[in-house]
Parts: structure tokens; C-alpha cells; sequence
């Protein structure tokens, strides 16, 4: 055992878990005065989904592909979280089982190129651009990592 662990269980009974700092229900009123109306109300957000669609959004593949793929690019972190930090062997199993989820995520991204009526080259093209620029000297710098230019995302 490190002696973070046996620290904090040595000190456990000291801790007040029912000590709050933060007024949660002024929190729980300031969240939903910043909260969209499409975001809590069915009405509004039927009428955001209309007129997305109006305007070509293919609102409905977009939503899949970004739905999907933070769904199965989270199933891809679980596994990565467990190989890391608790222990999960680092085996053929485990790597096709990543192998996978990398390949439900590849899914999802294409679901993506459809609705946004590109193709992946199209989409790995603009990434490399966008790299290209912000690593002009064609290698990672930590200092154009921390400081980008203006538009850069």
C-alpha cells in the first residue's frame, strides 16, 4: 500500500462529507437560468431539431454519429483507464477488444462524413492543414501547443 492510501484511511474519520462550501440549490437555480431552451424544454427543442433540418443539417446522422462516438470512444477509455490504472492485462484479448471499439468509433465518424456530406479524406486533410500550421516546423512543440494562434482549434 502507498502511503497516499494509508494516509487518507488513517485520516478518514475526520473527514465531514457533509461539510458544503456551495449553496446547491442556488447552483441548481444559476444551471438552469444558463440552461438553453432547447436544452430543457421538448417544445423548443422540436423546433431547434425543425429548423436545423431546414437548413440541411441532417440533424438526425449528426446527432447519431456525435452520440456514438462519445459513447464508443468512452468504451475505448474504459479499457485503456483499466489496462493503466487498475491492473487489466496488456494481452491479445484486450488490444483486439480496443481494436473494436476503435472500429465502433470508426462507424460513428463515418455516420458523421454523411451528414456532413464530406469524406474522411476530406476530414483527415483538413486536420493535417490544421497541424501544418499550427507546427510549422512539421514537429510537436509544447509551446504552439499552449499557445495558439487566434482561430486555431
Amino acid at each position: 500500500m502507498s502511503g497516499d492510501y494509508n494516509t487518507h484511511n488513517n485520516q478518514q474519520s475526520n473527514i465531514n462529507y457533509n461539510d458544503t462550501k456551495v449553496d446547491l440549490n442556488k447552483y441548481a437555480i444559476f444551471v438552469d437560468g444558463v440552461t438553453s431552451d432547447p436544452s430543457k424544454d421538448y417544445k423548443s427543442f422540436l423546433e431547434s431539431l425543425s429548423t436545423l433540418d431546414g437548413k440541411g443539417a441532417n440533424i438526425h446522422r449528426l446527432l447519431t454519429a456525435a452520440v456514438g462516438i462519445s459513447a464508443e470512444g468512452g468504451e475505448f477509455m474504459e479499457i485503456v483507464k483499466k489496462v493503466i490504472f487498475q491492473g487489466k492485462p496488456w494481452n491479445d484479448d484486450n488490444r483486439e477488444h480496443l481494436v473494436i471499439e476503435l472500429g465502433d468509433v470508426c462507424w460513428y465518424v463515418m455516420q458523421a462524413c454523411a451528414a456532413l456530406n464530406v469524406t474522411l479524406d476530406e476530414v483527415i486533410e483538413g486536420n493535417v492543414n490544421k497541424l501544418k500550421k499550427r507546427y510549422p516546423g512539421g514537429d510537436f512543440d509544447v509551446h504552439y501547443s499552449e499557445n495558439r494562434k487566434e482561430g486555431d482549434r
